[in-house]
């Protein structure tokens, strides 16, 4: 049997601002053609397949179409909740949904109750580990005892594991889980889950299964053979920018996992970061390899430019993120308290306008200073 293991689609998210449903619908339906040109079984996905709880129209509509694709050529879809994702609105209608081939794993009661695929050598039984916030979580399993991240997916895997043994000798099984497991290496994109402890659980939770398709952290990462993140399929932050961007195909034979290949996916944007003063960067040509580019951009002029980001854009139209760091300003952190005090309002303003800019403000800027809080002061005095 092969799966195609991904994870972290978020459809919905926007790039600093930037609408991304063109692109994650370009690179999503394109697993289907993987999916006929791999003879995949069965494609799943662990979780955050939304970005948010409650998605826009928009975004369901570019699921839909995704999910057709990939079942028209020819794969089960197994689909288990984020921590983006609202569980119960993702699977209200599960029951329905499992006759056309979608099976939403999204019950936390039910989770040891797993979607049996057939192939040649018997049966595969995938369970789906939703994203489970512990103190909710303890509540349903009925066993207050059950301490942080580590305790509830413990319990929710020896339910699992319970379920197998009592299986036909020879059931191969796989796991779809969305937590943050020891050893990976997360990027700026994801939502914390840290609520009420360390979000960490150790990797030896998930012994005992054939393959466990990780999902939360969005670069793809090997922490066992058996135990792996596909990542998000598009760069959601550009600490991901040199991520290569995958899914993983895995298959399964009469002894359980038998390999697992790495499939890259198209980049619909690159991601890239430019340096420098603004003059520099508008006229220099070296730059226009990255004019296409999501981009980055850290200016190290002394002074702060007047309208930076738009007039970067007129030659890096893609230009979405901007941070001034003047070369070799070193910050000093002064309290409020220190900043303020002895100074009148004019000069407190105009100390506020040269720590912004990074220059003084000029007489012209101090006379309308000056206008302005006389201004205010006539209409605290009335």
């Amino acid at each position: 049997m092969r799966l195609l293991h991904t994870s972290d689609w978020h459809v919905g998210r926007t790039f600093h601002g930037r609408d991304l449903l063109a692109e994650q619908e370009s690179v999503l339906g394109g697993l289907a053609d993987l999916v006929a040109d791999e003879r995949v079984d069965a494609v799943v996905v662990s979780g955050d397949l939304y970005d948010r709880a409650v998605p826009s129209a928009e975004a369901v509509g570019v699921c839909g179409r995704v999910l057709r694709r990939i079942s028209d050529a020819g794969a089960r879809i197994v689909i288990t909740p984020g921590n983006h994702d609202s569980a119960p609105r993702l699977g209200a209608f599960a029951d329905f949904a499992t006759a056309g081939g979608l099976h939403l794993l999204t019950s936390v009661r039910d989770l040891h109750t797993p979607v049996l695929l057939e192939d040649a050598h018997g049966p595969v039984a995938v369970y789906g580990v939703p994203y489970l916030e512990p103190d909710p979580a303890r509540v349903v399993f009925g066993d207050p005892g059950l301490k942080g991240h580590s305790g509830v997916i413990g319990e929710a895997m020896r339910r699992i594991r319970a379920d197998l043994a009592r299986r036909p000798a020879g059931t191969r099984s796989v796991v779809l889980a969305h937590a943050f497991v020891i050893g990976g290496e997360s990027s700026d994109s994801e939502r914390t889950i840290a609520v009420g402890g360390v979000p960490h659980v150790p990797g030896a939770l998930f012994d005992g299964v054939d393959y466990a398709a990780l999902g939360h952290l969005h670069g793809p990462q090997v922490l066992a053979e058996h135990l792996r993140y596909s990542g998000s399929p598009l760069a959601y932050s550009f600490s991901e920018a040199r991520h290569r961007k995958s899914v993983w195909l895995v298959e399964l034979d009469a002894g359980g996992l038998a390999g697992v290949e790495r499939r890259e996916l198209p980049v619909p944007r690159p991601l890239a970061t430019l340096r420098g003063a603004l003059e520099e960067l508008l006229a220099d040509p070296a730059h226009e390899a990255v004019a296409d580019h999501f981009l980055s951009v850290e200016l190290t002029d002394p002074a702060r430019p007047i309208d930076a980001m738009r007039r970067l854009q007129k030659r890096f139209p893609h230009a979405v993120h901007l941070e001034w760091r003047p070369q070799g300003r070193v910050e000093v952190p002064r309290k409020y308290g220190d900043a303020v005090r002895g100074r009148d309002d004019e000069a407190v303003s105009c100390c506020f306008v040269a720590t912004v800019r990074g220059t003084e403000a000029t007489e012209t800027e101090q006379a309308m200073l000056r206008t302005a809080l006389a201004e205010v002061a006539g209409k605290e005095r009335d």
